[in-house]
């Protein structure tokens, strides 16, 4: 396994897990809490900055474990990292807009903010899918 797919493997693996913890603790907080009540700031902020700090832990601790033969891409690397950016910036930019919407429509802060989030996360589920995919089956 290449460098880069070690990568690819640690941002889904975090992305995921980070968030789906970040959802429980709001999801937690909203039940039978009006939406403008709901502290989710601190949760959202922790969840950013626990994201950035278990992807790099996990990617030391995955060198450590299996080092890779080289650091540098080829370049299939580098077209299956252009693919997979192509198609998860479709969907991060179909969030920006939804949360543009959602702005215009004077939505509260909570759901704007939460459309962005899921705007990131998925569209980072969806590049690794689509790199990962890429690797294990060819260009």
């Amino acid at each position: 396994m290449s460098y880069e797919e070690k990568g690819t493997w640690v941002a889904l693996v975090v992305g995921v897990t980070v968030y789906l913890g970040y959802l429980g603790t709001v999801l937690g907080r909203l039940v039978g809490t009006p939406v403008s009540g709901v502290s989710y700031v601190p949760a959202l902020l922790l969840a950013i900055g626990v994201s950035i700090l278990a992807s790099i832990v996990a990617r030391i601790a995955v060198e450590i474990a299996r080092p890779s033969d080289s650091h540098s891409g080829d370049v299939r690397d580098r077209e299956i990292h252009w693919l997979g950016d192509r198609v998860g910036q479709r969907l991060l930019m179909t969030a920006a807009l939804v949360a543009l919407g959602l702005a215009l429509f004077e939505a509260e802060h909570f759901w704007i903010a939460n459309v962005l989030y899921l705007g990131f996360v998925a569209a980072s589920v969806v590049t690794s899918v689509v790199k990962l995919r890429a690797y294990r089956r060819g260009m």
